[in-house]
């Protein structure tokens, strides 16, 4: 692998050093023995730093997932930075540059990176280990509205579960040859990538992860079923915290800026009404506008959900008409440069959203 020739690289170049160290005069032995070993020293620490992994990931919950699995096991760089939305990014030469570079390559998939394909055109027949982390994951297809669940909104979730089965039976392999005939960056190809979004198949992800890096370096496998073991334990809790906390909600049906909320809304037995389709930067129709008014005043909806990174007009504009108010849901595709200074993490703003949640179904 690429860490290893770089390592072996330090390592003889340490070897010739000391071997030069040698053939000096016995006035400065001493001195120079310790320069030596001081020499060696630093080029083994180096040699270890740069044997760690190299890990690119796509956006930021596969850089956080990313992180927990390796622990310091690797350095994991976000391609993305803090604060730009993840639907808008597209990779600079530096980045595909960096990319070659790396060791590991993890991104999410399902049509989420527009500009995947490219990249991994570009990487074949490189070493560089690619991690698709919703391989394997029943993939749902994307809608751009779902107000036809609205005479549903009382169902149970096992009700729920099976109409939405119904809905997605197709497999995440079964669409990927469509995916690539679509190739556009911000319709999906009409699936919906947003996975992270239900901690359930979050832990499915860390779980893809995981084999992913101990495929890339096998000598660290139990190191990190042992880091993903610990972090699917939380992501675990996190989802018992959403059984709990949504089971009893007086309401089913909520109104998010867009569709990026579907997994949660069928883990959960829940409806979601987006506003526009599965890009937040999609402009909802006039019709479209006036059909989730006519919902919201039906069903006396009184939060409208906005999200961070993209502009909130149209849901304060929906909110302003029907006597609303707006609150944020996050569907977490970057951080905001206010998330990052409050150490804010994915489990801290999967959290929030609960508490949005909470709020807003049993107003």
């Amino acid at each position: 692998m690429k860490r290893f020739k770089r390592m072996l690289t330090l390592l003889s170049l340490s070897a010739v050093l000391a071997i030069a160290g040698c053939g000096s005069g016995n006035s400065t032995a001493a001195n120079e023995g310790s320069a030596s070993s001081e020499g060696n020293q630093a080029a083994d620490i180096s040699a270890t730093e740069t044997a760690k992994l190299q890990v690119k990931t796509s956006f930021y919950p596969m850089y956080e997932f990313t992180r927990q699995v390796a622990g310091d096991l690797a350095e994991v760089e976000n391609l993305i930075p803090p604060g730009v939305e993840a639907h808008d990014w597209e990779p600079t030469p530096q980045d595909m540059a960096g990319i070659t570079e790396a060791d590991v390559l993890v991104y999410n998939g399902a049509g989420m990176e527009g500009w995947v394909d490219q990249v991994l055109e570009s990487v074949q027949g490189t070493e560089l280990t690619v991690i698709e982390a919703s391989k394997g994951i029943e993939i749902m297809e994307g809608s751009g509205h779902s107000h036809e669940h609205e005479e549903d909104a009382d169902h149970s979730h096992d009700e729920h579960a099976h109409e939405h089965e119904e809905e997605a039976d197709h497999s995440h392999d079964e669409h990927a040859h469509e995916h690539e005939e679509d190739g556009h960056q911000h319709d999906h190809g009409g699936l919906d990538p947003h996975v992270w979004l239900s901690p359930a198949m979050a832990v499915q992800q860390v779980r893809s992860i995981e084999a992913g890096l101990a495929e890339a370096a096998p000598e660290h496998k139990e190191a990190f079923k042992a880091n993903a073991d610990a972090y699917v334990s939380k992501l675990e809790a996190l989802d018992q915290e959403f059984r709990d906390g949504l089971k009893d909600a007086k309401r089913k049906d909520f109104i998010t800026q867009h569709a990026a909320f579907g997994y949660l809304a069928r883990e959960y037995g829940l409806t979601q009404v987006p506003i526009a389709g599965l890009s937040p930067d999609q402009e909802p129709s006039a019709a479209q506008m006036a059909e989730v008014i006519e919902f919201a005043k039906e069903h006396d909806v009184k939060t409208i959900f906005f999200e961070t990174l993209v502009s909130s007009n149209v849901a304060e504009t929906i909110a302003s008409e029907i006597g609303a108010s707006t609150s944020v849901l996050n569907p977490i595709e970057g951080l905001t440069d206010e998330d990052t200074a409050a150490n804010l993490d994915y489990i801290a703003i999967m959290r929030q959203n609960l508490e949005a949640l909470q709020k807003a179904l049993n107003e």
